[in-house]
């Protein structure tokens, strides 16, 4: 595909001062706009070298050339692009003349020379300007005095109706030591600023001024008189950093707050248990008012690395949080119980710790992954305070429950972090691998053993790359969705995953890897041409990101959360790359890098490079501009919803997510440079050659419960093993109320969500029977008529409803023929 690059380049006057000439290589410039003062051939033969086409105009010095145009125009995208040296504009770079130019020459963007000095700015609609010197040539008139031209050139990128501009100059440091700098501007022509009469009008007036002011010039060719400065100023900048600061200021309160909001008792939502984190509190369109396995454990996570960091006024919702975990782990779902470890993977529960009944996208496997490594974060460092007992016989139970059931589970396909696909995902993967080589580390910490941890990691990491498809992350495999496989999950797995002690390796997709950053561009990059707000947002620059191109839900919209991603994975590339003191460039990552750089190389770069530091700032630039987009559509009261729509910006979804609340204060505390714990990637060995479909059955028990009053009713799940025909029905009935009094036209229906013909499971939930209470029971099962009762054999079975804390039990229990 020919180069969309545009080089910009004038007034060079001294050929054998060329410090760009290793920057400027054939094959990278689609075509060369000189300003002017060429002045010799050799320097002509080098720029059509880079670029046949070359196009000039007359400068005050190329006597030798007088049959050369002093202007020209030409049209990229749909952008008409004026050029000229600047000699003939008076005064000489006025802002106004020069607006006056553009618009006798019908251009969006005009370009001039003359004053050997970089300017850029925007002006009642037109993008105006000057490369400078690409020699550094002086210029008397323009420099105050002990100041040194600064060489320069621009290249542009012109994508539809959106300019990027990329401004090198070389600079030299404290030390004298000159490096090229790169910066970059963008400029979009909108409807908003295409010309209007009046202003024509107006404008003309100046004309005169104008004119009038230039004769009086003539007198004073040491004194230069400016009628107005521009009404937008871009020195080369990204945006305004002090507006992204301010941002952050006023919003990190709020986003902490509205966590809090959504945990426990100490919580706005009613009825919510102690450490239960409800996703949001909107009951209605959408009814979000649950607490979800994923959601809650990467809230903590973020709540713990702040902890740790300092915030100890966290801690309680912290240990809350524990004790909820410890319930929720007991509680019999559609999914599973906790017998076999299938009830780990349930995805979401009732605010009062009880199970959701309705039907969902279930099983869901990243949760049991998050909460261990949540809890192994904590636990961490209460063992750097001497608490082990703790850790050893309240926290591990339920950790260790979490990693068996990876190890048996990871294999077996489930439904996606957006509770959309059941196949294979790499959200769940990638969170899967770190939580079984963290928990494999954290046991032999505590003296004991993690046996599915140590076996499974490496056949868990070898499944991993097999998401990787050469060019990007296919986010979900093993599934029929039809979609192309870009995904914000990808995003969110690599900033999840990010360890600080680790460089830019591939294996785990660490955010600064060659993969990570490809996958970054590929995902972002694929929003750009889909939501009216991303219009005029060019590559290389910030855009809105949603969850993936084919959403339909709610309209299929951005989202808080995804765009934030995009930010936190930037700043942890910043992070990694300065910390191993190493910039590294391949195929891989090449377009993403071009995107900050056109002219950056595949190469090795160190910290005392031009280039290392260039990217860099570009790096950060680039995520800032994400929380800027997220600065755009936030509301003036600071709430995050899930949402904010891809036409006007106005939040959509659930009000108040406290998963996008999270992801804010993760971001914006990476672009601080406070990072995890780290959890061992770097101790990573490489996978096998060949994967294997392998498993570790695991051992789960109920773990201990923290609480300070007894429970009056518990939750009673009876599960009979049945082999049943097409249209028969289980039921339980019995002497308790929950049981339907010994009436089997009110006896407990179960149901057989998890039925296979080697386990022939029927299953359900008695939500509300009195603690400490006795009571009768038997099975039975309708015919397929469903009318017929056929009981099973056998007397009636007993059960004595456990006292205290247990909130949830499970009655497991075999057909009597």
């Amino acid at each position: 595909m020919a180069s969309r690059l545009v080089l910009v380049i004038g007034d060079l006057f001294i050929p054998d001062r060329a410090p760009f000439k290793k920057l400027l290589t054939p094959g990278k410039i689609g075509q060369i706009l000189c300003l002017g003062n060429l002045t010799d051939k050799e320097t002509y033969d080098f720029l059509r070298q880079i670029a046949p086409d070359l196009q000039i105009v007359r400068g005050n010095f190329d006597v030798d050339a007088p049959n050369l145009a002093l202007s020209k125009v030409v049209t990229h995208g749909s952008l008409r692009i004026g050029f000229t040296h600047g000699h003939t504009v008076i005064p000489p770079g006025d802002a106004d003349s020069l607006l006056i130019t553009a618009r006798h020459m019908d251009v969006d963007v005009l370009l001039w020379g003359g004053t050997h000095k970089f300017e850029a700015y925007e002006l009642e609609g037109k993008f105006f300007v000057n490369p400078g010197s690409a020699t550094g040539a002086f210029s008397t008139g323009w420099f105050p005095d002990g100041e040194e031209p600064v060489p320069s050139f621009c290249l542009m990128d012109v994508q539809g109706d959106v300019l990027v501009l990329y401004v090198y100059q070389l600079k030299a440091d404290a030390n004298g030591v000159e490096n090229v700098g790169v910066e970059k501007v963008s400029f979009r022509r909108t409807a908003a600023t295409e010309f209007h009469e009046d202003a024509r009008h107006q404008r003309l007036i100046m004309l005169y001024i104008a004119l009038l002011v230039g004769l009086l010039s003539l007198f004073s060719c040491r004194t230069r008189i400016l009628l107005a400065a521009p009404s937008a100023w871009y020195l080369g900048t990204r945006g305004a950093p002090g507006d992204v600061d301010s941002f952050i200021a006023f919003e990190q309160p709020i986003a902490l707050q509205g966590v809090l909001n959504n945990i426990g008792v100490e919580g706005k939502g009613d009825g919510v248990d102690p450490g239960v984190i409800i996703a949001s509190p909107s009951k209605e369109d959408p009814d979000y008012f649950y607490t979800w396995t994923r959601d809650s454990a990467l809230t903590v996570k973020m709540l713990i690395d702040a902890f740790i960091a300092g915030d100890t006024s966290l801690q309680p919702r912290i240990e809350e949080y524990i004790s909820a975990q410890a319930i929720l782990q007991t509680v019999a779902s559609q999914s599973g119980d906790l017998s076999d470890g299938s009830g780990l993977g349930e995805p979401k529960f009732e605010v009062n710790s009880t199970e959701f009944s309705g039907p969902w996208g279930r099983p869901q496997r990243d949760g049991p992954a998050l909460r261990a490594t949540a809890l192994i974060t904590y636990s961490q460092w209460l063992l750097s305070t001497g608490d082990d007992s703790r850790v050893i016989s309240k926290i591990w139970p339920i950790i260790s429950n979490d990693l068996n059931y990876v190890g048996q589970y990871w294999n077996q396909t489930g439904f996606d972090l957006w509770e959309e696909v059941d196949g294979s995902s790499f959200f769940t993967v990638a969170v899967q691998h770190r939580a079984l080589v963290e928990g494999q580390a954290f046991a032999e910490k505590i003296g004991t053993n993690c046996a599915a941890c140590r076996t499974q990691a490496p056949e868990v990491l070898c499944f991993l790359q097999s998401f990787w498809n050469g060019e990007f992350i296919t986010s979900n495999i093993n599934d029929q969705n039809g979609r192309n496989g870009r995904d914000a999950n990808s995003i969110l797995a690599s900033i999840h995953t990010f360890d600080p002690d680790t460089g830019c390796d591939d294996l785990t997709f660490q955010p600064c890897s060659s993969r990570a950053l490809a996958n970054h561009k590929a995902v972002t990059d694929s929003f750009r041409p889909l939501y009216a707000l991303n219009s005029g947002r060019a590559e290389g620059t910030a855009a809105a990101v949603g969850r993936y191109t084919e959403d339909v839900y709610y309209g299929g919209n951005p989202w808080y959360l995804c765009t934030l991603a995009a930010a936190e994975q930037l700043y942890d590339a910043v992070y990694q790359i300065n910390k191993t003191g190493s910039l590294v460039i391949d195929a891989i990552s090449l377009p993403f890098f071009r995107d900050l750089d056109p002219l950056v190389a595949i190469g090795v770069y160190s910290p005392s490079s031009g280039v290392y530091s260039n990217i860099t700032a570009a790096l950060r630039d680039y995520a800032d501009e994400y929380v800027s987009v997220v600065q755009e559509f936030t509301p003036p009261d600071g709430s995050l919803a899930e949402q904010y729509s891809r036409d006007d910006g106005s939040p959509r979804s659930a009000v108040a997510l406290t998963w996008s609340y999270a992801s804010f204060l993760t971001a914006t505390a990476r672009r601080l440079s406070v990072v995890p714990n780290p959890w061992g990637a770097s101790k990573v060995s490489s996978p096998p050659a060949s994967c294997s479909g392998t498993s570790a059955p695991g051992t789960y028990a109920p773990p201990p419960i923290d609480c300070t009053s007894n429970v009056s009713n518990v939750a009673v799940t009876f599960d009979v093993r049945k082999p049943t025909i097409y249209g028969e029905t289980v039921f339980v009935y019995g002497s308790d109320a929950a049981l339907g009094s010994w009436d089997t036209s009110k006896g407990l229906e179960l149901h057989a969500y998890r039925y296979t013909s080697s386990n022939p499971l029927w299953s359900g939930t008695a939500r509300a029977v009195m603690a400490g209470s006795s009571f009768e029971y038997k099975y039975y099962k309708t015919g397929t008529d469903g009318k017929t009762v056929i009981f099973e054999g056998g007397d009636n079975r007993t059960y004595t409803v456990p006292e205290g804390c247990v909130r949830n039990v499970v009655q497991v229990d075999t057909w009597r023929e």
